[in-house]
C-alpha cells in the first residue's frame, strides 16, 4: 500500500508540474482537462494531506489554483488540524500566484457558491495584503469587486470603495492613480499615467496612433510586458527596451526561439550572453559542481508543442542546455537532430533518442540528463532498451546518474511519458526547477519508500511556510 501511495503522489507531482490543461502536440485541450480533473479528484479524495502539501512543491500556477479551489470547496471533509495547515499553505501560495489568476480563483469560488468562513477569511486577508489597492482597483476592477462582494469585505481605503461601488461622479480623486483613470476618459496625457493593460483600452477609444502610444507608455511597462511587445514594436517601427539578462531563464529561451533565425545570428553575442547570465543566476553556488555532464536534448518536430504552447518543449530544452553548461565541469550536449548550434535550434524531424543516449554514454559522464517528451520513434523503443542494458548489465552500481526530464503531460498515463522503468522520469515546467527536481529523482527509483516521501513533503512544507 505504501508503494502505491508513493507512486500515486509522484505521478500527481509530475502532472501538476507539466499540465496546464491546454492543447499539446499529441493531445487536445479537452483530453488534457479531463485527465487532469480526474487526477485531482482521485488524489484529493485519497491523500488529502499530501494533496495540500503539493502547494509547497514546484508545481505550475494552473494546478496550484486548482488545488486551492478544491481544498476550499471540500472544507467540510477536512479535520481541524488539516484545515489549519491547508489555510496556511493556501494563503502562502496565493501570495505567489499572479493577481489575475487569484481573482480567477475567487470568481470560480463565487460561481460554485463556496462561501464558508475559511474562504471569506482567506479572501479578506489576501486583499488586505495587496501592496497597492488603487492599482488593483484600476487594473483588476471586476475581479476585486467580485472578491469583496463574495467575502463581504469593505475596502480599507474609502476612495477605493467609492471607485468600485458608488459609481460617484467626483470632480477629482485624492489617489493619483484613480484620478488618472477619471481624467483618461477625456484627457490623452492621463492615459500614460495608467498601467499598460488599462491604458491600451483608452488609447483605442481615443484613436491614438499605436507607435505613439507604445513610445509614450514605455516607462509604465512591466518587464514581461516589454518582452511581449517586442514584435509589436518592430512592426510599428518603434523600440521598447528590455533587459534580457534579468529575465527568467525559460522565458528568455522562449523569446529567443520566437526570433527569426537571421536575427538570432545577428544578435548571437547578446542572446548567448543573456542566456548564460540567466543560467548562472539559477545555479548559484552549484556552478561547475555537477562534474561531467552529457545531455540528450529533444529538438524533434514534436518539440514544436502546439498553437497555444508554441515551442514550449523546445524552450525548456534550450534553457536546460545553458543551465547544464553552467552546472557542469565538462559538458557534452547532444541534440536529437544532430545540430551543434543551440541558438539556431528549431523543431524538425524524428526522435532518435536511443542513438543519442548511446552517443552520450560513450563520453563517460557522471550524469546523463535527457530532456524530451519521451516519444522515442527512430526506431521505436531503442532508448528504453539501451537504458535497460546499461543499468542491468554495464552499470548496475549506478555510477552514472541518469534522469529523464519531460516537459509534456501524457493524458493516457496520467503522468509524463517514461522512457524506461529503470530510469527516473520527472515532469519539468521550467529549467529553473531542474536542480530541485534532480534531488527529487531519488524517490522515483524505488529505493526510498513512503516514510521518506512524507518526510520530504513535510520538509518542503515547513520551508515554504517559514519563507512567508
Amino acid at each position: 500500500m505504501d508503494a502505491v501511495t508513493a507512486e500515486d503522489m509522484l505521478m500527481f507531482v509530475n502532472a501538476a508540474t507539466t499540465s496546464t490543461g491546454q492543447h499539446e502536440f499529441h493531445h487536445t485541450a479537452r483530453e488534457q482537462r479531463l485527465s487532469l480533473e480526474f487526477l485531482h479528484e482521485y488524489v484529493a479524495g485519497n491523500y488529502r494531506d499530501l494533496y495540500a502539501a503539493t502547494l509547497a512543491m514546484d508545481i505550475n500556477d494552473h494546478n496550484a489554483a486548482l488545488i486551492v479551489r478544491r481544498l476550499l470547496e471540500t472544507t467540510s471533509e477536512a479535520t481541524p488540524e488539516q484545515r489549519a495547515t491547508e489555510g496556511a499553505l493556501i494563503a502562502r501560495r496565493l501570495r505567489d500566484l499572479p493577481p489575475q489568476r487569484v481573482y480567477d480563483v475567487f470568481r470560480a469560488l463565487r460561481r460554485a457558491k463556496v462561501n464558508n468562513r475559511r474562504t471569506r477569511a482567506i479572501i479578506r486577508d489576501w486583499v488586505a495584503a495587496r501592496p497597492d489597492p488603487a492599482l488593483d482597483a484600476v487594473k483588476y476592477r471586476a475581479g476585486l469587486k467580485n472578491a469583496l462582494r463574495h467575502a463581504h469585505v469593505v475596502p480599507d481605503a474609502p476612495e477605493v470603495g467609492g471607485f468600485l461601488f458608488a459609481r460617484d461622479h467626483r470632480k477629482r480623486y485624492e489617489t493619483p492613480l484613480l484620478d488618472a483613470w477619471r481624467r483618461a476618459h477625456y484627457e490623452h496625457t492621463a492615459v500614460y499615467e495608467l498601467p499598460y493593460t488599462v491604458a491600451e483600452g483608452f488609447a483605442a477609444k481615443h484613436g491614438i496612433d499605436r507607435a505613439v502610444f507604445l513610445e509614450r507608455i514605455e516607462p509604465r511597462l512591466t518587464r514581461l510586458e516589454r518582452l511581449r511587445l517586442q514584435n509589436t514594436a518592430r512592426r510599428e517601427k518603434t523600440a521598447v527596451s528590455v533587459d534580457l539578462a534579468a529575465l527568467p531563464l525559460t522565458r528568455l529561451a522562449s523569446y529567443v526561439l520566437s526570433l527569426p533565425v537571421a536575427e538570432r545570428v545577428d544578435r548571437r553575442g547578446e542572446l548567448t550572453g543573456a542566456l548564460r547570465a540567466a543560467a548562472r543566476r539559477v545555479c548559484g553556488r552549484d556552478a561547475g559542481r555537477w562534474g561531467r555532464v552529457a545531455a540528450v536534448l529533444d529538438d524533434s518536430f514534436s518539440a514544436f508543442g502546439s498553437a497555444v504552447k508554441r515551442r514550449r518543449p523546445l524552450a525548456v530544452a534550450l534553457a536546460c542546455h545553458f543551465l547544464f553548461e553552467a552546472l557542469a565541469d565538462r559538458y557534452v550536449p547532444l541534440w536529437t537532430s544532430g545540430r551543434d548550434d543551440a541558438l539556431l535550434t528549431h523543431p524538425l524531424g524524428v526522435t532518435p533518442l536511443g542513438e543519442r543516449v548511446l552517443d552520450a554514454l560513450e563520453h563517460g559522464p557522471d550524469r546523463l540528463l535527457i530532456v524530451s517528451d519521451g516519444w522515442d520513434n527512430a526506431p521505436h523503443g531503442l532508448a528504453a532498451e539501451v537504458l535497460r542494458v546499461w543499468r542491468t548489465k554495464l552499470d548496475p552500481d549506478r555510477r552514472v546518474g541518469v534522469v529523464h526530464l519531460n516537459p509534456v503531460y501524457d493524458v493516457a498515463d496520467f503522468d509524463v511519458k517514461r522512457l524506461s522503468p529503470l530510469t527516473p522520469t520527472l515532469g519539468v515546467r521550467d529549467a529553473e526547477d531542474v536542480p530541485a527536481l534532480v534531488e527529487f529523482a531519488r524517490f522515483t527509483e524505488g529505493r526510498t519508500g513512503l516514510p521518506e516521501l512524507h518526510a520530504h513533503f513535510a520538509t518542503r512544507t515547513a520551508r515554504y511556510l517559514e519563507d512567508a
